[in-house]
């Protein structure tokens, strides 16, 4: 990107707008030309989420999705989003730490949090706690895994994690674990003989497998293996960005055609070219529709509700975290310098109220618009939990 284009986007970034080379002039008009009244009343479900403030994480006094990040404008945040329930990514996903000692301490740290915020927080066991969460004004917290890597080689771990309140469990990163093999692994290999005795004991516990980050291979066989229906929490469509965190339309229609949901996320990955707007999440979220039916899709922002303040330094140091991702091997395709892990034009409280309203006038109903935003979500949990 050139120096002119590299500030322009910076500029109507930090103001919330979206700079000329992300959408046309007819598109903004068209997408803004209606605005959605229902959000307030709506069930609203991020299936992968954050409650942090990114500009504690830019300065570096806070880690990414700690405990230690969900500070008063966090909070404020997701509540002033409408946001009903959100999947908190808990537990082990990557690094050096124990998987098993390092997840079951996160667990207790996030209880501890909750029962802290017991005001505006509240954990969600069962289906019907997000629909209490609404009627008090409080934020679902979903405790979810990324990675399954820390049930070592005991399928019966899953059970232990259930006794916790997990209740969504991502089989694999973008890496191989013990399970079967991730996004970024060429060799594309399918599910592993523990990965289906852990598929078993998900199903027996009423945990929602997550089939977020795997590769391919794994996917299609988890979906078969599953007794349950399972999520594609976070992801966008392949048919229309060839990156390996994308699905193919196979694994979309083969997810609804066993009565699973995937949520589009707000992620860099939507555009080969790395640079998305709010308009590739609408484009993604209709692809999705006409492949799985509008029962089966939803969103997993893969973000938070707080909105970047420097986006110039936060390009700093999230060039420096590409770099540290790809030594480590865990990036993944479309991670690069120059690229920020959100949509710059759907960042902040205004997220959904943007996208509710874009996809309004895009000629989308109110039903749909509904099921999109949490209802469908909300439905599967109420199946398989």
């Amino acid at each position: 990107m050139s120096s002119i284009r590299r500030r322009m986007f910076l500029e109507y970034s930090a103001l919330g707008l979206a700079a000329p080379l992300f959408m046309s002039g007819a598109a903004t008009a068209l997408a803004e030309s209606k605005k959605w009244p229902n959000l307030k009343e709506s069930i609203v479900i991020n299936n992968l989420g954050f409650i942090d403030d990114p500009n504690l994480w830019l300065s570096q006094k806070q880690n990414r999705g700690s405990v230690d990040s969900v500070v008063p404008r966090a909070l404020r945040d997701i509540r002033a989003s409408s946001t009903t329930a959100v999947n908190v990514t808990i537990g082990y996903v990557a690094g050096p730490m124990e998987p098993f000692e390092h997840s079951v301490k996160e667990i207790a740290s996030w209880n501890q949090l909750v029962r802290r915020h017991h005001e505006e927080l509240l954990k969600v066991w069962a289906a019907d706690d997000i629909l209490r969460a609404k009627r008090e004004g409080k934020i679902g917290i979903i405790m979810g895994f990324q990675n399954a890597a820390m049930m070592g080689d005991n399928a019966e771990r899953v059970d232990i994690f259930a006794g916790l309140g997990v209740k969504i469990i991502q089989l694999t990163y973008n890496v191989r674990n013990q399970l079967g093999d991730g996004s970024m692994v060429k060799e594309n290999r399918g599910l592993t003989k523990f990965g289906h005795a852990v598929v078993e004991r998900l199903n027996a516990t009423g945990t929602l497998i997550d089939l977020s980050h795997s590769g391919e291979k794994t996917c299609l066989d988890a979906i078969q293996a599953s007794k349950h229906p399972v999520a594609i929490t976070h992801t966008g469509c392949r048919a229309l960005a060839d990156t390996p965190r994308n699905k193919s339309d196979g694994e979309l229609r083969l997810l609804a055609e066993k009565g699973g949901m995937v949520g589009v996320y707000f992620m860099p990955f939507l555009k080969e070219d790395s640079f998305p707007d709010a308009m590739d999440v609408v484009h993604h979220i209709e692809h999705a529709i006409k492949v799985c039916g509008e029962d089966h899709v939803g969103i997993g922002t893969d973000g938070t509700a707080t909105r970047v303040d420097d986006l110039e330094a936060y390009h700093a140091v999230i060039n420096k975290e590409v770099e540290q991702r790809r030594k480590a091997g865990i990036a993944a395709k479309g991670e690069k310098p120059g690229v920020v892990p959100f949509i710059p034009d759907l960042q902040g409280p205004g997220q959904f109220q943007k996208l509710a309203d874009m996809l309004h006038g895009r000629g989308h109903s109110s039903a749909r618009i509904d099921k999109i935003l949490g209802g469908n979500f909300l439905r599967l949990m109420r199946e398989v939990w």
